[in-house]
């Protein structure tokens, strides 16, 4: 993972930014080729919430996580001869262009995932046009795969959502030490594509963006403006869950608690919740260890909306004619987590 180091007067915890960000969506939930290309169209009219380098081709991230295209990805599995199970999910992989770090993060990632009773069913190079890029975000690229990971029958959706996230867990921990390696997204659900390509170039780039066949019925998209912050191919949003504009003035004390209640945590979705600690990270921006603290409470059980208003709750306490139960379901929930507090804009 990309880090600047600590040195001098610098350090990571100064670094703060602003984005704009979108989402788009039929309300139907029919996917069409048509949405994609309306989000990468509304996302590159965001290019002024966004920072441009010297270069003038290299941004500071932007990307879009997408409904997974379902028909889609088995036409391509299908291309490269393997087969996809009905309950099975894509896995993006961001590694270094050199043979050997791919095939140790192709054969650590298999293991943990094996591990946890699920199945690679084949990879996949994503197809990318460098040309597009400027000379900073060429320096910094790494190469693009797509795991294609087969659940068992016998699991649920959460379940299956769960051991996902256990086994990028123990896989980021062994890969430690690796620069470049990072995973966007691994899901069953949803497929990000994102980097340090200008909007405009977002589809320039991910040739697959291009494909007709590739069709979503929800779209979310950012493009990042990073004051202060070092622009890295994993800071790109959306993250796994969210994309964030504004800024979490209590993330010091929102990570040391993450941190310091690590080992209060249970859930018997995770029987070993030291697989999965740390559960947040304090090197990423506040939007990322956000989007982490969000993925913990979901992999542990906790239902989107609860998680969410768990994370960033209302100023509820001074609210008088609030509902009675509302008021307790905040009083109760503010005992087990301390709200992200900020200005923020969420999706």
């Amino acid at each position: 993972m990309n880090r600047a180091p600590t040195a001098g007067l610098y350090h990571p915890s100064f670094e703060k930014d602003n984005c704009g960000f979108g989402l788009i969506a039929h309300m139907d939930d029919q996917p069409s080729h048509t949405l994609v290309s309306t989000a990468i169209e509304a996302l590159a009219r965001m290019t002024h919430r966004g920072g441009i380098s010297a270069d003038g081709k290299s941004g500071d991230g932007c990307g879009i996580l997408l409904k997974k295209p379902d028909a889609f990805f088995r036409a391509e599995a299908g291309k490269l001869g393997f087969t996809l199970a009905d309950q099975y999910a894509v896995g993006v992989v961001f590694v270094g262009r050199d043979a050997a770090s791919a095939q140790t993060v192709k054969t650590t990632l298999g293991e943990t995932l094996s591990a946890q009773g699920l199945t690679v069913a084949g990879w996949r190079t994503v197809p990318v046009d460098p040309s597009v890029l400027g000379s900073i975000s060429e320096s910094k690229r790494p190469d693009v795969l797509h795991v294609f990971v087969n659940a068992s029958s016998n699991l649920t959706a959460r379940e299956f959502d769960t051991r996902l996230y256990i086994a990028r867990r123990v896989a980021e921990k062994r890969l430690a030490d690796d620069p470049v390696f990072y995973m966007p997204s691994m899901s069953a659900q949803v497929i990000s594509y994102k980097g340090l390509m200008m909007p405009d170039d977002l589809a320039g780039f991910y040739l697959d963006l291009q494909d007709e066949s590739l069709a979503s019925s929800q779209c979310v998209f950012h493009q990042r403006f990073s004051t202060n912050t070092f622009p890295e191919w994993r800071l790109a949003q959306p993250f796994r869950y969210l994309a964030h504009n504004g800024e979490i003035n209590t993330i010091r004390g929102n990570r040391n608690w993450a941190l310091a209640r690590s080992s209060k945590f249970e859930t018997p979705l995770i029987p070993d919740m030291s697989l999965v600690t740390p559960l947040v990270n304090t090197t990423g921006s506040d939007s990322s260890s956000m989007d982490n603290m969000l993925e913990a409470l979901l992999a542990g059980g906790v239902d989107m909306l609860r998680a969410m208003r768990m994370i960033v709750p209302p100023a509820w306490q001074n609210v008088e004619h609030m509902d009675a139960d509302l008021r307790a379901f905040y009083e109760y929930n503010s005992m087990h987590l301390e709200p992200w507090d900020g200005p923020a804009g969420i999706v």
